[in-house]
């Protein structure tokens, strides 16, 4: 799996090129991200629109991420409705900003979610 990047003024959207995230691909993920972000200092917003399976290594591997940014905040956007439930179910939307779309979290100031 790559993460695809893209700037946007001072935004870094990272967009998963596949649409899992799970134990084979939670490593490249993590690794991938890692790279991203060593380069950016504003916010980073992960595009998870087209990801429709995730499970425990591939959250892992989103609170490793998170973790990279050091005090950073990570806003994740386009939950599909499989992935917003394992957030939901493990309390994770609690931690993790969370816009409804990317076009949201784009106009979105970093501190609120949708």
């Amino acid at each position: 799996m790559d993460l695809i990047r893209r700037i946007e003024g001072n935004i870094l959207i990272l967009t998963p090129d596949s649409d899992r995230i799970d134990a084979a691909s939670a490593i490249h993920l993590k690794d991938q991200f890692r790279e991203a972000v060593d380069e950016s200092q504003g916010r980073v917003i992960m595009d998870l629109s087209g990801v429709n399976f995730m499970d425990s290594s591939g959250l892992g591997a989103m609170v490793s991420a998170l973790k990279l940014l050091k005090g950073r905040k990570l806003e994740l956007a386009g939950l599909t409705p499989v992935v917003a439930k394992v957030f939901k179910l493990t309390r994770m939307d609690q931690v993790f900003i969370i816009h409804t779309d990317l076009n949201t979290a784009l106009t979105a100031d970093g501190a609120n979610a949708a």
